[in-house]
């Protein structure tokens, strides 16, 4: 986890952003989740490494600031994704039960937010959205019918 959602974004925005600099015009957005502004039991280093998404995501837009380059936080919740099974190593019951009950996000809501936030005019930057199904109030308050 730290090597993807820290290490990563980390590689990746050291690689891309002196280009957007360099041209003038650029866009970083980057995916972080409820879990990186409220924390839950068990998930402390998933947790931890996706508020240090949102933090290097603030810092990067102070350190831009002057430049056109706009910098994006999304933070969704749930989304039914193949995460819950890579998190509970293939299971796919336990993975199953994640989402039981309620109506999760979908990947295709998350497109359409880092849409949303791309295709403002260029004097408005989007700076955090936090996206969550009606069904899920925190991280770990869930209405599940059933």
């Amino acid at each position: 986890m730290i090597d993807s959602n820290v290490k990563g974004l980390l590689y990746v925005t050291r690689l891309v952003v002196p280009g957007m600099v360099k041209r003038g015009k650029g866009h970083v957005v980057n995916i972080a989740s409820i879990a990186g502004i409220q924390t839950y039991p068990r998930g402390n280093v998933y947790c931890a490494s996706k508020a240090a998404v949102r933090v290097l995501s603030d810092g990067l837009r102070q350190d831009l600031l002057g430049t056109p380059i706009r910098v994006t936080t999304i933070s969704p919740g749930l989304v039914e994704t193949e995460f819950a099974q890579v998190r509970f190593r293939g299971n796919r019951e336990r993975a199953t039960q994640t989402y039981k009950g309620m109506t999760p996000l979908t990947a295709d809501d998350v497109a359409d937010t880092v849409f949303y936030a791309i295709t403002r005019p260029s004097h408005v930057n989007v700076s955090e959205i936090v996206l969550l199904p009606t069904d899920q109030a925190s991280s770990t308050l869930v209405n599940r019918r059933e």
